[in-house]
């Protein structure tokens, strides 16, 4: 065709080309995008070509299909008309600038494709709007010719189904749900189960399936989202264990905790007396007993000159690490573990053996001013090498890195190798700033310029000494063993009425711990003892190291 000519048709479609793009992209954006693909494509094709003799069939054949390329290319679920009119359309494409395309039955054909199964969803679109043969479809996908057809078939009916059908979301679509703490309690894997679960997306199939097994769609219709979206989402959270599929169903694998507010001011009240007895009966006993200025306990938290004697190291720091290390640490005896981490515990494909719990609080709750709440806290985490331990807790009076952002298992790996060569050995001035940096010791150098090195986190020298700090725990624990067992009875009781029947060896597993190597407990004594003035805030200086330890394992 001369380009005199092709340009006469293509002006006078400018401006209905325009209309056809922004009625069906989702932004002004992709909509001028697409007008000028189209444009630009049916210029060149014109003037290649002699044996056009509908101009507008033409173009808005080239248009429907730079729409399906764009429908395909942003992941979006093919939107237009009934699947009746479709294959009409297909033989007369100018039909699709009808003035009066009815917008509301678009958008819910639009949501009805999206509803069809993975498999559906691409025969339909690939037949209906890429305008290819069933032959090749079924070719393209691996299937028989007669399966396309059936499938053709039940698409069309399904679709008729669901514009007849009003779909029902669930509240959870206007007010969705967040999580407002998720912990974990294991070894974390390379994925973060915070960072898994992240998008309000993943947090709200994860709840909406936490009693009970649902389908795709029936997720879809309680979050009033796509298909499509839950459909990827929800096979990515089971790929990493957060999942499990039971047929064509989904159900939680980690504890979804929606706490009324009887139960947290349970817990609380529980935690408070419990820790107001064990922290206070610790802190007294610990301070007498001489153990802090012990050889046996090394620290370089001085203001003054380098120094690891703990004698000379600053007390209040020192008893920031050591009170929740015993804690956690002892009562060892005292527990009765009936179920096994192995058996409640989940392996994931990252490498990750835990069990996550999500906490979820109805906006309704109103909480009094002295509750608790937990706030940038992880732990306790430890690591084993070569015979010594690292122990170690983040919380909201810690400088650090949160652990999901940081590799806490490679980390202490780490440092234990370079503590354990540091103490015969210097290090490279890598390695100590590598340390440094980290908080865990400080340097400095002389007058002759030689590096000096001293240890900001707390060391026991020995396992005897870690022995004599456990045992003040154990008698304390022995002490107020009544105490605790009726402090927790009734809340033990309502939490597992309170956690889906598939879930409760999950849970059990982990009550066996409460008042143990507990973070909940482990947070009340620091709170009880910091609100009775026998604890002081931590300095900045001291935030890096706080609550770290290196011990000699028993």
């Amino acid at each position: 065709m001369k380009r005199q000519d092709a340009e006469k048709i293509i002006t006078e479609y400018l401006k209905p080309i325009f209309g056809f793009a922004l009625k069906r992209c989702k932004s002004m954006q992709d909509a001028e995008d697409l007008s000028q693909e189209i444009v630009l494509k049916a210029f060149r094709a014109l003037l290649a070509r002699e044996d056009v003799a509908d101009a507008g069939r033409f173009i808005w054949t080239v248009a429907h299909n730079a729409l399906s390329n764009y429908y395909r290319d942003t992941a979006k679920s093919m939107v237009g008309v009934s699947i009746d009119e479709v294959s009409e359309l297909i033989a007369d494409p100018a039909s699709l600038m009808d003035e009066d395309d009815d917008a509301e039955a678009l958008r819910r054909l639009q949501t009805e494709i999206a509803y069809l199964s993975g498999l559906q969803r691409r025969i339909v679109i690939a037949y209906y709007f890429e305008n290819r043969r069933q032959a090749d479809i079924a070719e393209a996908l691996g299937i028989p010719l007669g399966t396309v057809k059936w499938h053709l078939f039940e698409a069309k009916k399904e679709l008729k189904r669901g514009m007849d059908t009003m779909r029902k979301a669930s509240e959870l679509k206007f007010n969705p749900v967040s999580f407002q703490s998720i912990s974990v309690n294991g070894e974390i894997g390379t994925k973060a189960p915070g960072d898994i679960l992240r998008s309000t997306l993943a947090q709200n199939i994860c709840y909406c399936v936490r009693n009970k097994a649902q389908t795709v769609n029936e997720i879809s219709e309680a979050l009033g989202v796509s298909p499509v979206y839950v459909e990827t989402e929800a096979a990515y959270l089971e790929e990493n264990g957060f999942l499990q599929a039971q047929r064509d169903k989904y159900i939680v694998n980690f504890i979804i905790s929606e706490a009324s507010e009887e139960l947290l001011l349970m817990q609380n009240d529980m935690y408070r007396k419990a820790a107001g007895l064990f922290a206070n009966d610790l802190y007294d006993e610990l301070t007498a007993s001489g153990l802090p200025d012990s050889p046996g306990i090394l620290c370089g938290q001085t203001d003054g000159a380098f120094s690891q004697k703990a004698s000379e190291a600053d007390r209040n720091f020192l008893l920031w690490t050591l009170i929740p290390f015993i804690a956690a640490g002892s009562g060892g005896k005292l527990l009765k573990e009936s179920i096994s981490f192995e058996e409640a515990a989940t392996l994931r494909p990252d490498g990750g053996h835990n069990i996550v719990n999500a906490v979820v609080v109805p906006d309704q709750i109103t909480l009094p001013a002295d509750y608790v709440s937990m706030k940038n806290w992880c732990g306790p985490m430890w690591n084993t090498q070569d015979g010594l331990e690292m122990w170690q807790i983040d919380s909201e009076w810690s400088r650090r890195e949160p652990a999901r952002e940081r590799n806490v298992s490679e980390e202490m790996r780490k440092t234990l190798a370079l503590y354990e060569w540091e103490q015969k050995h210097s290090l490279s001035e890598f390695d100590y700033a590598w340390l440094a940096e980290r908080g865990y010791l400080k340097t400095v150098r002389d007058d002759k310029g030689r590096l000096q090195s001293s240890w900001q986190l707390v060391a026991l020298a020995n396992a005897e000494i870690r022995r004599k700090l456990l045992a003040m725990g154990e008698r304390i624990r022995e002490k107020y063993r009544d105490d605790f067992a009726a402090l927790k009875a009734p809340y033990e009781k309502a939490v597992l009425e309170s956690v889906p029947a598939h879930l409760r060896k999950m849970k059990a597993y982990e009550l066996q711990f409460v008042f143990y190597a507990d973070g909940w407990f482990l947070l009340h004594c620091i709170v009880r003892l910091l609100e009775n003035g026998k604890l002081r805030e931590p300095t900045e200086d001291q935030r890096r190291a706080l609550t770290t330890l290196i011990a000699p394992v028993i």
